[in-house]
């Protein structure tokens, strides 16, 4: 066994059986497989709500911005809210959905690889603790048991129910 490699099982291990279109992975690529998309949501979690201070802290075009932020509500991601300062318009501020809030060790994860593997020194400027012990924050897999899972370990098999566990090819695989 590769302990480099996830384990195929079932009908995802005869790898010319299935394509990969409703892969859960690229689904959620569809959703945050952009750089500003994972960008607005950084900002998010760091308590960014207003369209100006989007667009500025993420440094991309006030169009862009207006594209990926409509993108992550229509997806369910992010929610409108409406705020109105005094004299002025209703305006709205986004904020995170529970969905948007499952996304976060997704961002972590990316924070931790950019940290190792893309800083001079394999620290990074930043480092993430828990408030309140001060504990490091990791991103780890694990079962549902608390068993860390390599990468060696880990099995992908269809869902029960899908067309890959009744041996139907063209199902969905990650």
């Amino acid at each position: 066994m590769d302990q480099h490699t996830a384990v195929l099982e079932g009908g995802l291990a005869d790898r010319s059986r299935w394509r990969d279109e409703a892969c859960p992975v690229r689904s959620a690529l569809d959703v945050v497989g952009t750089r500003s998309a994972m960008l607005l949501l950084r900002e998010a979690y760091y308590g960014t709500r207003r369209f100006q201070d989007f667009a500025a802290r993420v440094r991309i075009t006030d169009a862009v911005a207006a594209a990926r932020l409509r993108e992550l509500v229509e997806v369910g991601v992010l929610t409108t809210v409406p705020y109105r300062e005094p004299g002025t318009r209703t305006r709205h501020e986004y904020v995170l959905t529970d969905s948007g809030r499952d996304l976060l060790p997704v961002v972590l994860g990316l924070f931790a690889w950019g940290s190792r593997h893309r800083t001079p020194d394999g620290r990074g400027p930043l480092e993430l603790h828990h408030r309140d012990c001060g504990g490091a924050v990791r991103v780890e897999v694990r079962c549902e048991h608390d068993h860390p899972v390599p990468l060696g370990e880990l099995a992908v098999s269809p869902a029960r129910g899908s067309r890959l566990s009744r041996g139907a090819a063209g199902g969905a695989a990650g």
